[in-house]
Protein backbone atom coordinates (compact mmCIF):
# COMPACT_ATOMS: atom_id res chain seq x y z
CA UNK A 1 0.00 0.00 0.00
CA UNK A 2 1.50 3.41 -0.99
CA UNK A 3 0.77 6.74 0.53
CA UNK A 4 0.14 10.34 -1.29
CA UNK A 5 2.67 12.89 -0.81
CA UNK A 6 0.41 15.25 1.24
CA UNK A 7 -0.39 12.18 3.45
CA UNK A 8 3.49 12.20 4.13
CA UNK A 9 3.31 15.89 4.55
CA UNK A 10 5.88 16.15 1.66
CA UNK A 11 5.26 19.94 -0.34
CA UNK A 12 5.01 19.41 -4.06
CA UNK A 13 5.84 22.78 -4.67
CA UNK A 14 2.89 24.13 -5.57
CA UNK A 15 2.35 28.01 -5.64
CA UNK A 16 0.58 30.12 -3.49
CA UNK A 17 -3.03 30.97 -4.50
CA UNK A 18 -3.43 34.65 -4.89
CA UNK A 19 -3.13 36.91 -1.88
CA UNK A 20 -7.42 36.97 -0.91
CA UNK A 21 -8.49 40.54 -1.18
CA UNK A 22 -9.96 43.13 1.99
CA UNK A 23 -13.62 43.63 2.00
CA UNK A 24 -15.06 46.41 0.00
CA UNK A 25 -15.56 48.96 2.65
CA UNK A 26 -12.37 47.98 4.03
CA UNK A 27 -10.70 48.76 0.72
CA UNK A 28 -12.56 51.89 -0.35
CA UNK A 29 -11.33 53.49 2.96
CA UNK A 30 -7.45 52.52 2.36
CA UNK A 31 -7.50 53.59 -1.25
CA UNK A 32 -8.74 57.05 0.07
CA UNK A 33 -6.04 57.06 2.94
CA UNK A 34 -3.50 55.55 0.19
CA UNK A 35 -4.51 58.62 -2.17
CA UNK A 36 -3.83 61.20 0.53
CA UNK A 37 -0.02 59.47 1.30
CA UNK A 38 0.61 59.08 -2.27
CA UNK A 39 0.30 62.97 -2.81
CA UNK A 40 2.91 63.89 -0.50
CA UNK A 41 5.57 62.81 -2.95
CA UNK A 42 6.86 63.57 -6.41
CA UNK A 43 7.16 59.50 -7.07
CA UNK A 44 4.37 57.55 -6.27
CA UNK A 45 6.67 54.61 -5.15
CA UNK A 46 8.16 56.34 -2.47
CA UNK A 47 5.06 56.28 -0.51
CA UNK A 48 5.64 52.05 -0.03
CA UNK A 49 7.05 52.73 3.41
CA UNK A 50 4.52 54.58 4.88
CA UNK A 51 1.27 52.69 3.24
CA UNK A 52 3.14 49.43 4.89
CA UNK A 53 2.36 51.11 7.90
CA UNK A 54 -1.04 51.84 6.53
CA UNK A 55 -1.59 48.43 5.98
CA UNK A 56 0.00 47.35 9.27
CA UNK A 57 -2.25 49.18 11.21
CA UNK A 58 -5.57 47.53 9.72
CA UNK A 59 -4.57 44.11 10.78
CA UNK A 60 -1.35 44.61 13.17
CA UNK A 61 0.80 42.79 10.57
CA UNK A 62 1.68 43.07 6.98
CA UNK A 63 -0.22 40.43 5.60
CA UNK A 64 0.05 38.89 1.77
CA UNK A 65 -3.17 41.04 1.35
CA UNK A 66 -2.13 43.90 2.48
CA UNK A 67 0.98 43.80 0.27
CA UNK A 68 -0.86 43.49 -2.77
CA UNK A 69 -3.00 46.43 -1.91
CA UNK A 70 0.58 48.38 -2.03
CA UNK A 71 1.69 46.55 -4.81
CA UNK A 72 -1.57 47.52 -7.09
CA UNK A 73 -1.90 51.28 -5.47
CA UNK A 74 1.44 51.91 -6.63
CA UNK A 75 2.05 49.66 -9.56
CA UNK A 76 4.74 47.41 -8.00
CA UNK A 77 5.22 43.55 -8.58
CA UNK A 78 4.30 41.62 -5.32
CA UNK A 79 8.23 40.45 -5.43
CA UNK A 80 9.54 44.63 -4.76
CA UNK A 81 6.99 45.24 -2.32
CA UNK A 82 7.59 41.83 -0.25
CA UNK A 83 11.38 42.83 -0.36
CA UNK A 84 10.59 45.82 1.29
CA UNK A 85 8.73 44.72 3.83
CA UNK A 86 10.69 41.59 4.67
CA UNK A 87 13.55 43.87 4.85
CA UNK A 88 12.60 46.45 7.47
CA UNK A 89 12.16 44.90 10.76
CA UNK A 90 9.11 47.25 12.24
CA UNK A 91 6.80 45.59 9.43
CA UNK A 92 5.62 42.88 11.53
CA UNK A 93 5.18 39.22 9.08
CA UNK A 94 2.94 37.25 11.76
CA UNK A 95 -0.02 38.58 13.79
CA UNK A 96 1.20 40.57 17.00
CA UNK A 97 0.10 41.99 20.42
CA UNK A 98 -1.09 45.35 21.00
CA UNK A 99 2.27 46.38 22.86
CA UNK A 100 4.79 45.37 21.12
CA UNK A 101 7.78 44.98 24.31
CA UNK A 102 11.48 45.13 22.57
CA UNK A 103 14.54 44.99 25.64
CA UNK A 104 17.81 46.39 24.02
CA UNK A 105 20.36 43.83 23.94
CA UNK A 106 23.14 46.07 21.74
CA UNK A 107 25.96 45.77 23.62
CA UNK A 108 26.11 48.85 26.23
CA UNK A 109 22.55 47.89 27.43
CA UNK A 110 23.37 43.83 27.14
CA UNK A 111 26.37 44.16 29.83
CA UNK A 112 24.44 47.12 32.02
CA UNK A 113 21.20 44.08 32.29
CA UNK A 114 19.25 43.98 29.07
CA UNK A 115 20.82 40.34 28.51
CA UNK A 116 19.24 39.77 32.05
CA UNK A 117 16.15 41.65 31.26
CA UNK A 118 15.16 39.48 28.45
CA UNK A 119 15.70 35.72 29.58
CA UNK A 120 13.69 36.79 32.56
CA UNK A 121 10.65 38.20 30.44
CA UNK A 122 10.76 34.82 28.15
CA UNK A 123 10.22 33.05 31.08
CA UNK A 124 7.92 35.51 33.00
CA UNK A 125 5.70 35.69 29.57
CA UNK A 126 6.30 31.77 28.68
CA UNK A 127 7.05 33.48 25.35
CA UNK A 128 10.03 33.09 22.95
CA UNK A 129 11.52 36.03 20.78
CA UNK A 130 8.73 37.58 18.59
CA UNK A 131 6.21 35.80 20.03
CA UNK A 132 3.18 36.75 21.70
CA UNK A 133 1.41 35.91 25.13
CA UNK A 134 -1.85 34.24 24.71
CA UNK A 135 -3.90 37.21 25.74
CA UNK A 136 -2.69 38.77 22.44
CA UNK A 137 -1.48 41.87 24.61
CA UNK A 138 2.54 41.61 24.38
CA UNK A 139 4.56 40.16 21.44
CA UNK A 140 8.49 40.04 23.50
CA UNK A 141 11.67 40.75 20.95
CA UNK A 142 15.43 41.83 21.96
CA UNK A 143 15.78 45.00 19.67
CA UNK A 144 19.00 46.39 18.09
CA UNK A 145 20.08 50.23 19.70
CA UNK A 146 17.71 52.62 20.18
CA UNK A 147 19.96 55.43 20.55
CA UNK A 148 19.56 55.84 24.72
CA UNK A 149 22.64 54.38 25.69
CA UNK A 150 22.73 57.09 28.62
CA UNK A 151 19.72 55.50 30.20
CA UNK A 152 20.84 51.71 29.83
CA UNK A 153 19.31 49.27 29.96
CA UNK A 154 16.66 50.27 27.53
CA UNK A 155 12.81 48.89 27.06
CA UNK A 156 10.79 50.10 24.25
CA UNK A 157 6.88 49.75 24.21
CA UNK A 158 5.62 50.71 20.84
CA UNK A 159 8.68 52.65 20.44
CA UNK A 160 8.22 54.54 22.94
CA UNK A 161 11.35 54.47 25.99
CA UNK A 162 11.49 53.04 29.25
CA UNK A 163 14.81 54.09 30.43
CA UNK A 164 17.00 52.55 33.18
CA UNK A 165 14.96 49.10 33.92
CA UNK A 166 15.66 45.96 35.71
CA UNK A 167 14.32 42.64 35.54
CA UNK A 168 11.85 43.43 38.37
CA UNK A 169 11.00 46.42 36.69
CA UNK A 170 10.40 44.90 33.45
CA UNK A 171 7.96 42.24 34.80
CA UNK A 172 5.82 44.83 36.49
CA UNK A 173 5.86 46.87 33.33
CA UNK A 174 4.38 43.44 31.53
CA UNK A 175 2.04 42.73 34.05
CA UNK A 176 0.59 46.44 33.93
CA UNK A 177 0.11 46.49 30.22
CA UNK A 178 -1.79 43.05 30.46
CA UNK A 179 -4.03 43.79 33.26
CA UNK A 180 -4.65 47.08 31.23
CA UNK A 181 -2.90 49.24 33.79
CA UNK A 182 -2.27 52.96 33.11
CA UNK A 183 1.93 53.01 32.04
CA UNK A 184 3.65 56.07 31.97
CA UNK A 185 6.84 56.01 29.22
CA UNK A 186 10.22 57.77 30.82
CA UNK A 187 10.16 60.42 27.57
CA UNK A 188 7.37 60.62 24.53
CA UNK A 189 3.72 60.49 24.77
CA UNK A 190 1.20 58.44 26.69
CA UNK A 191 1.02 54.49 25.33
CA UNK A 192 -1.50 53.57 22.18
CA UNK A 193 -1.68 50.14 20.75
CA UNK A 194 0.15 49.02 18.01
CA UNK A 195 -2.23 49.21 15.18
CA UNK A 196 -2.54 53.11 16.54
CA UNK A 197 1.25 53.42 16.53
CA UNK A 198 1.17 52.28 13.16
CA UNK A 199 -1.36 54.61 11.40
CA UNK A 200 0.94 57.51 13.25
CA UNK A 201 3.95 56.08 11.46
CA UNK A 202 2.40 56.19 8.00
CA UNK A 203 1.74 59.57 8.46
CA UNK A 204 -1.66 60.30 10.09
CA UNK A 205 -2.17 62.81 12.80
CA UNK A 206 -2.53 61.65 16.68
CA UNK A 207 -5.81 62.28 17.37
CA UNK A 208 -5.70 61.54 21.09
CA UNK A 209 -5.89 64.97 23.29
CA UNK A 210 -2.61 66.11 24.22
CA UNK A 211 -0.41 63.63 22.89
CA UNK A 212 1.20 65.56 20.21
CA UNK A 213 2.40 68.28 23.14
CA UNK A 214 3.46 64.78 25.28
CA UNK A 215 6.06 64.33 22.64
CA UNK A 216 9.74 63.82 23.87
CA UNK A 217 13.11 64.27 22.63
CA UNK A 218 16.29 63.67 23.86
CA UNK A 219 16.87 63.39 27.69
CA UNK A 220 19.15 65.84 29.85
CA UNK A 221 21.76 62.95 29.59
CA UNK A 222 21.45 63.04 26.20
CA UNK A 223 22.12 66.65 25.38
CA UNK A 224 24.65 67.37 28.10
CA UNK A 225 27.47 67.41 25.02
CA UNK A 226 25.31 70.31 22.98
CA UNK A 227 25.14 72.19 25.75
CA UNK A 228 28.70 72.02 26.58
CA UNK A 229 29.23 72.96 22.38
CA UNK A 230 26.90 76.21 23.11
CA UNK A 231 29.11 77.27 25.82
CA UNK A 232 26.78 76.47 28.81
CA UNK A 233 29.35 75.77 31.59
CA UNK A 234 27.12 74.40 34.00
CA UNK A 235 24.76 72.26 32.59
CA UNK A 236 22.22 70.40 35.00
CA UNK A 237 23.06 67.58 37.09
CA UNK A 238 21.43 64.79 34.77
CA UNK A 239 21.11 62.14 37.64
CA UNK A 240 21.33 62.18 42.02
CA UNK A 241 23.84 60.89 43.09
CA UNK A 242 23.91 57.74 44.73
CA UNK A 243 23.94 56.84 48.31
CA UNK A 244 27.07 57.22 49.83
CA UNK A 245 28.88 58.42 46.54
CA UNK A 246 30.87 61.65 46.13
CA UNK A 247 29.64 64.86 46.32
CA UNK A 248 30.12 68.30 47.70
CA UNK A 249 28.06 69.87 50.44
CA UNK A 250 26.67 72.56 48.22
CA UNK A 251 25.93 69.91 45.59
CA UNK A 252 23.84 68.59 49.12
CA UNK A 253 22.05 72.27 49.62
CA UNK A 254 21.16 72.09 45.75
CA UNK A 255 19.98 68.91 44.87
CA UNK A 256 18.82 68.65 41.20
CA UNK A 257 14.63 68.31 41.55
CA UNK A 258 13.42 66.65 37.46
CA UNK A 259 11.74 69.03 35.74
CA UNK A 260 8.95 67.75 33.85
CA UNK A 261 10.98 66.75 30.76
CA UNK A 262 12.97 64.77 32.63
CA UNK A 263 9.84 62.93 34.94
CA UNK A 264 10.66 59.43 35.64
CA UNK A 265 8.63 56.45 34.09
CA UNK A 266 6.60 54.56 36.38
CA UNK A 267 9.08 51.79 35.56
CA UNK A 268 12.30 53.69 36.20
CA UNK A 269 14.51 51.28 38.76
CA UNK A 270 17.38 52.57 40.70
CA UNK A 271 20.94 51.26 39.44
CA UNK A 272 22.44 48.72 41.74
CA UNK A 273 25.88 49.44 42.36
CA UNK A 274 28.50 48.71 44.80
CA UNK A 275 27.38 51.08 47.50
CA UNK A 276 23.51 50.56 47.17
CA UNK A 277 23.80 47.10 46.62
CA UNK A 278 26.70 45.62 48.80
CA UNK A 279 25.41 41.62 47.65
CA UNK A 280 26.32 42.41 44.32
CA UNK A 281 29.61 44.67 44.49
CA UNK A 282 31.14 45.70 41.05
CA UNK A 283 35.28 46.46 41.27
CA UNK A 284 38.10 45.71 43.35
CA UNK A 285 36.91 45.72 47.42
CA UNK A 286 40.56 46.92 48.14
CA UNK A 287 43.10 49.42 46.72
CA UNK A 288 45.70 48.26 44.78
CA UNK A 289 48.46 47.06 46.80
CA UNK A 290 46.92 46.23 49.79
Amino acid sequence: MTTSSSERGVSLGMPQLPAPGYPDDVRARLEADAREVVARYPDSRSALLPLLHLVQAEEGHVTRTGMQFCADVLGLTTAEVTAVATFYTMYRRKPSGDYQVGVCTNTLCAVMGGDAIFEELQEHLGVGNGETTGDGKVTLEHIECNAACDYAPVVMVNWEFFDNQTPDSAKRLVDDLRAGRDVAPTRGARLCTFKETARILAGFPDERPGAVEEGGSAGPASLVGLRLAKGETAPARVVHPRDGGPHDEQQDRTAHHPSPAEHLSSHDAPQDSSASDPAHSAGPVAEEGE
